[in-house]
């Protein structure tokens, strides 16, 4: 009787979720050959892909690049350059799941059950993964089974010395640089540290504009409009309220140190992300 032909597959956002969800099945289940992916849609944070180099150098060995076969310029001409947005996520369907679809599908028909564990933790009930439609494609989600959540992600990650990636300094997500999902203090810190990034996503918002785009990047206004000094100022400000209405309200605790930071999601409510890119 043959072996039994078997695949694991593991989908790296970029995320602190699914970098931690590498590190603990590479660190708990060294027997598990794991192949790792990250679906690049070419417009994503320059700090992503420093960080995926780290993460390489610890799980040693590759993450492969799943790129699209066309990239966004092609499909937003596709959608009569309208802007993808919360109500039109053709962006993720697009140049996130199709890629992974098609990459793994390859694996299916050649008889393989695959394995594919998804980065949901244990305090995310309201998530759902990818639902698969294949008998022989199987979603695993390791953090729910074994309740880490969100503090035990952080310290996967602490305790392998590779940390957050840096935009957590000032984003609660990866994806692509001009996500909709962003929150206007995060469209501030685009502006300041990659003002070409910005740029390019205020461009593609009044093409879109041209073309009768019922959407902006961000709900409500523009960024042109976002942009000017006095909303930006007005953006800090409500930012710095919120932080310091916070720690007020916040209860230390000593035996965890680290939890003295505050994040844009305990700020502004737990925020809205694609599970393909920003976990």
């Amino acid at each position: 009787m043959s072996e039994e032909k078997v695949k694991h597959v593991l989908g790296i956002s970029g995320g602190k979720d699914s970098a931690a969800l590498a590190v603990y099945m590479r660190d708990n289940y060294p027997e598990i050959d794991i192949e790792y992916f990250f679906t690049d849609t070419g417009k994503e944070l320059p700090e992503v892909y420093s960080f995926l180099s780290k993460l390489e150098g610890y799980l040693g060995k590759p993450i492969q690049r799943l790129n699209p076969e066309r990239d966004f310029d092609f499909w937003l001409m596709q959608h009569n350059n309208f802007l993808p947005s919360a109500q039109a996520r053709w962006c993720t369907i697009c140049m996130k799941l199709k890629p992974f679809e098609s990459w793994v599908n390859g694996f299916l028909k050649d008889g393989y059950t695959v394995y594919s564990y998804v980065a949901i933790r244990s305090d995310e009930e309201y998530r759902e993964g990818y639902q698969s439609r294949q008998d022989n494609l199987i979603v695993k989600m390791p953090f729910r089974e074994n309740g880490i959540d969100k503090s035990g992600v952080i310290n996967i990650l602490n305790y392998s010395g590779l940390g957050l990636p840096d935009y957590y300094k000032w984003r609660s997500r990866s994806g692509c640089t001009f996500c909709f999902f962003q929150r206007k203090i995060e469209w501030v810190g685009l502006l300041e540290r990659h003002p070409e990034a910005f740029e390019e996503a205020k461009q593609y918002e009044k093409t879109a504009e041209k073309h009768g785009s019922p959407f902006t990047w961000s709900e409500k206004e523009s960024l042109e409009e976002l942009a000017k000094p006095e909303r930006v100022a007005q953006i800090k400000q409500d930012y710095e309220k919120r932080l310091e209405r916070a720690k007020k309200q916040r209860i230390s605790n000593p035996l965890r140190p680290d939890d003295d930071e505050v994040d844009l999601d305990e700020l502004y409510g737990q925020s809205k992300v694609c599970l393909a890119c920003g976990k």
